[in-house]
């Protein structure tokens, strides 16, 4: 391992100031969890000079309901999303996908910012988020700024985020709080494993018509990055809800993806899986949104 100069974070703030100071004449790596970066650390032939340390930042660690929405912390470890009641109760898909992240040790210590940032193709936090249309917030030397996060990929390990910026939160828009979600992962084992698939499916339901409304589905590891599929979205848009609609959304989503072939599973195989994934993903959305209606609460958009 690479030699390198170690700055420990206080808060956000103090984190931006130490990338301000030392990114443009150094190469810098953001620490929080570490369950990514010390692999990188060990087995990388050229390390950074710099590690910043923000696991010390608790204004980064919160989950809280806003005028905006849904905010999680980028330091909200996997584990604390799946014992959150809010989440637990608003999006549990958000649970489902974070109970498929590693062992029980990477839940506790990775962060669904590192997950986010690591930017893997076939990450399980980023489907359901980008289903839900999240928003991230980065902070920089110049200030902060909102982005959409199917704009914050760019490719495989790349995002948007220039040297001196950090992902601060991430946010579930206040239209979207309670959308009935669903999250499905196929892996070559049961746990511990990377995905070959993973899908995201959610709606709102217009229940007069018993039409889907605003669906969106996010598709991941069959791209450089998450994707969304459009042409799906679009082809069940306000269209009445049948199993077939949802068999025929997920053949569409097929047209949707760029799978590869690769060690693990052959591009044939990759898009069996999003035409099957899709269509039980749309079918577990339903179930929930047909589950919250009996309950009377959130089936459909600003009930």
């Amino acid at each position: 391992m690479k030699s390198f100069e170690f700055f420990a974070a206080k808060d956000s703030n103090h984190a931006v100031t130490l990338l301000a100071q030392h990114a443009a004449n150094a190469k810098v790596k953001i620490i929080a969890g570490g369950t990514d970066l010390l692999a990188d650390l060990k087995f990388a032939a050229h390390g950074p000079d710099v590690v910043v340390d923000i696991s010390r930042a608790d204004d980064l660690k919160n989950i809280t309901m806003t005028e905006q929405g849904l905010n999680i912390g980028a330091l909200v470890t996997h584990t604390q999303i799946m014992r959150s009641p809010l989440i637990c109760q608003l999006f549990p898909a958000l649970v489902d996908a974070a109970h498929t992240i590693g062992a029980v040790q990477t839940r506790n210590l990775g962060t669904l910012g590192g997950n986010l940032v690591t930017a893997v193709p076939s990450m399980d936090s980023g489907p359901t988020l980008m289903a839900l249309e999240a928003i991230v917030t980065i902070a920089g030397n110049g200030g902060r700024r909102q982005v959409p996060l199917s704009e914050f990929f760019v490719g495989p390990r790349k995002t948007i985020l220039k040297p001196d910026e950090l992902l601060t939160e991430i946010i579930i828009p206040k239209q979207n709080v309670g959308k009935p979600t669903h999250f499905l992962k196929f892996g070559l084992r049961k746990g511990q494993a990377l995905a070959l698939v993973n899908v995201a499916a959610s709606f709102w339901v217009d229940w007069e018509k018993n039409a889907f409304l605003a669906p969106r589905i996010a598709l991941g590891a069959v791209a450089p990055k998450v994707i969304r599929a459009p042409q799906a979205e679009a082809y069940l848009e306000g269209r009445t809800i049948t199993p077939e609609a949802m068999a025929e959304a997920g053949r569409v989503a097929v047209g949707d993806a760029k799978p590869i072939s690769d060690f693990r599973a052959s591009a044939e195989y990759r898009r069996h899986l999003v035409a099957v994934l899709t269509k039980r993903a749309l079918e577990g959305a339903w179930a929930l949104a047909q589950t919250r209606r009996l309950e009377g609460s959130n089936g459909k958009r600003n009930a």
